[in-house]
């Protein structure tokens, strides 16, 4: 009797834990997958041009938002309007170019310089080989102040390695491929890419200090470091980088520099007696606009990156909203941010969290919805699922809150594979929610992963999942909803 007395106190603790609130609830079912798609069907159609940043499309994008929030009912936060306007520079590749001894090497031929730098004239440094650009490798080789040559496997990241010059304060980054044949192709893609510039939120100055990087081919980093390629890779395998001798290089980046104007689009919703804290729901809607060429589907029409993410922001608004029209509306205000310059690095939210409408110090989470639509073919045949990255970085009470809610509610599978910030893709530094995150602001970002169509003009309508879409958008309104009305402000973790 008293087993079965202890067991039947559990179920109702459970119970009591696990209990929905019936408001809520009603809310939540109002995410739909009808209505995602008709917005989505817009948002991601031809006729917006794939969405990039300061063209066309991008533009009609920002109007076809604003409208949504203006009928929605919610207020425009930024002097009385909904657009944030940014203004971002644009970094033209001009005279570009990397000697060794007297040896000339020309940008887009032997080498590719990705970077919005202006060196401001002739720069020679020393330079050392890092390896494949390990923090092992950094700890045996000391590259302040010098160019720092790092191997790269066909399939590495080159992000990681460098983040961690830029940490060690290379003045200058130079990386090869092990695979020689990789340089040729990847070059004539990031000329490409390179051929209308590099966007930036600060406008590049003259020596600025932050370190470049140059793609070289194989023979460039030979010529360089005065050795073998050959020698490199055996340095690298019996971990001898302190045997290569260092070199000396020379180098010059110089950079037209034009203005861009493109916008943020915001949308507010004011709360009762907590309104002066916020909540931030965030997705960029802009793209990458259409491929070059004539023939074939040119348009990336962003259907999962991010169209999905920014409809869901909607939706999630207008169910706010209504809440609000029906006197439930929440005790903390919501602003709900439609970032710009997602692709070009960032810059919409770098842009926002530079020049907020609302003080950081009022923030209190932002949940950043980035690809909801889709799956990656790890979960081809999964039960619904979606990546969760970063909710545990800066406050323990935050993953606790959405692990509580998914399972009251939504029962996704909450996969943390790139939650890891050391994960070779570094997901979790690479979505608007890291520009609140570095301000030590709690976030969440919610992502389906990476597939097929990922920056393809394949990435379309046809594809989403809506049915899996909406539980994903579902997930995201019922953390908000408690962050927004609960007693007590959401903790952030001490540092």
């Amino acid at each position: 009797m008293k087993k079965t007395m202890c067991v039947v106190l559990a179920l109702i603790t459970a119970g009591h834990l696990l209990a929905q609130d019936p408001v809520a609830k009603k809310y939540g079912d109002l995410i739909t997958p009808a209505d995602l798609k008709e917005n989505l069907s817009i948002l991601a159609s031809d006729a917006m041009e794939g969405r990039e940043t300061g063209k066309r499309g991008q533009k009609m994008a920002a109007a076809f938002v604003k409208a949504n929030l203006e009928d929605f009912g919610l207020a425009g936060p930024v002097n009385g309007g909904f657009y944030q306007n940014v203004e971002l520079y644009t970094s033209m590749p001009g005279d570009i170019y990397l000697k060794a001894g007297q040896t000339k090497f020309s940008n887009f031929q032997d080498i590719v310089f990705y970077g919005s730098s202006d060196s401001g004239g002739d720069v020679t440094v020393p330079t050392v080989f890092v390896g494949k650009g390990r923090k092992e490798d950094f700890d045996l080789i000391n590259v302040e102040g010098k160019a720092a040559v790092i191997q790269q496997g066909a399939e590495e990241n080159y992000r990681a390695a460098l983040t961690l010059a830029r940490e060690r304060k290379a003045k200058v980054v130079l990386i090869y491929n092990e695979n020689a044949s990789a340089f040729k192709e990847f070059a004539a893609q990031l000329k490409d890419y390179l051929s209308e510039g590099i966007l930036s939120v600060k406008k590049p100055e003259a020596g600025e200090q932050r370190a470049g990087v140059f793609f070289i081919a194989q023979p460039v980093a030979a010529k360089i470091l005065n050795t073998t390629i050959e020698k490199l890779g055996k340095a690298v395998t019996e971990n001898t980088l302190k045997k290569v001798k260092p070199a000396t290089i020379t180098y010059k980046t110089a950079m037209d520099i034009k203005v861009l104007k493109s916008d943020n689009v915001l949308g507010y919703l004011e709360g009762t007696d907590k309104k002066d804290e916020l909540l931030v729901i965030s997705a960029h809607y802009d793209h990458i606009g259409k491929n070059r060429g004539t023939e074939g589907d040119l348009i990336n029409n962003g259907a999962d990156d991010d169209g999905s993410g920014t409809v869901s922001v909607l939706q999630l608004a207008k169910v706010f909203a209504q809440a609000k029209k029906e006197g439930k509306g929440p005790r903390r205000s919501i602003l709900f941010l439609l970032v710009t310059g997602e692709e070009k690095g960032l810059l919409g939210s770098d842009y926002y969290t530079q020049h907020p409408v609302f003080p950081l110090e009022s923030t209190v989470v932002d949940l950043n919805i980035d690809m909801v639509g889709r799956r990656d073919p790890q979960h081809k045949d999964s039960a619904p699922y979606v990546y969760v990255i970063g909710s545990d970085k800066l406050s323990t009470e935050l993953h606790n809150l959405n692990e509580q809610q998914n399972k009251t509610y939504t029962n996704l599978i909450f996969d943390y594979t790139y939650n890891d910030q050391n994960h070779p893709d570094r997901l979790y530094y690479r979505s608007d929610h890291w520009n609140f995150a570095k301000n030590n602001i709690p976030i969440v970002f919610y992502f389906d992963g990476i597939h097929e169509d990922y920056h393809k003009p394949s990435d379309e309508v046809s594809k989403i999942e809506f049915d899996l879409m909406a539980k994903r958008a579902q997930a995201v309104f019922y953390t908000a909803w408690e962050i927004a009305n609960r007693d007590q402000r959401l903790v952030a973790d001490k540092k």
